[in-house]
């Protein structure tokens, strides 16, 4: 049974990700609790939640030993899948602007920044459902269908340098990278445990996926 390392670096809301991971994996996979570098080193699949600001979720994951080094290891020198979730997906980027400049990990080149919309009924923080426009033929997210309803809470987004990292997209006063994906990376800035079968189904691809 493959093993999925559901990163615990004290940010984001764990146990809804691991219930909702549970139900997505239906007995195929055994869903761990990390924050462990030698658990996620072990690990078939990796999943990076992640809720708050970027600065300080990027500071704590440097403050876990051997933590970034493992990721690393894992995702870049053995190639594994991996999932970003929220800020865990804008922690992919190059840096964040979020109370100042703060360097990311640097696996999709890009940029996170404040959500401006051009409509001003469009209030920030995006909260609430929305659908997904332009859905890549990408294994993870290409099973959601055009307009697909998903569930969002942020005030910032991930721009990627190159539109071909962007998976789908979604509007909000304003047309912003809704999923993002490279090779054996993929995120979503909605949060799929929130997001009913929809989220559930995304979930169940990622963890059939093999890129």
């Amino acid at each position: 049974m493959q093993k999925v390392a559901l990163i615990d670096y004290g940010s984001g809301n764990l146990r809804s990700a691991e219930k909702a991971l549970i139900k997505a994996a239906d007995g195929r996979a055994e869903i761990v609790v990390t924050n462990s570098a030698e658990v996620i080193a072990s690990a078939d699949r990796l999943v990076l939640p992640g809720v708050g600001a970027f600065a300080s979720c990027m500071a704590a994951l440097s403050e876990r030993p051997g933590l970034q080094e493992a990721m690393n290891e894992a995702v870049h020198s053995q190639g594994k899948p991996f999932l970003g979730v929220c800020v865990g997906m804008q922690l992919m980027a190059s840096k964040g602007l979020e109370f100042g400049e703060t360097p990311g990990l640097g696996w999709i080149p890009g940029e996170v920044r404040r959500l401006e919309p051009s409509d001003t009924a469009a209030k920030v923080p995006h909260m609430g459902w929305n659908a997904l426009t332009d859905v890549a033929d990408q294994p993870v997210v290409a099973p959601l269908r055009e307009g697909a309803p998903v569930y969002f809470t942020h005030s910032f987004a991930f721009y990627p340098q190159d539109e071909a990292d962007v998976a789908a997209w979604v509007d909000h006063g304003g047309r912003f990278p809704a999923a993002v994906a490279r090779g054996n990376l993929a995120g979503v800035q909605f949060h799929p445990e929130k997001s009913q079968d929809a989220g559930i189904s995304l979930l169940a691809r990622f963890l059939e996926w093999r890129p």
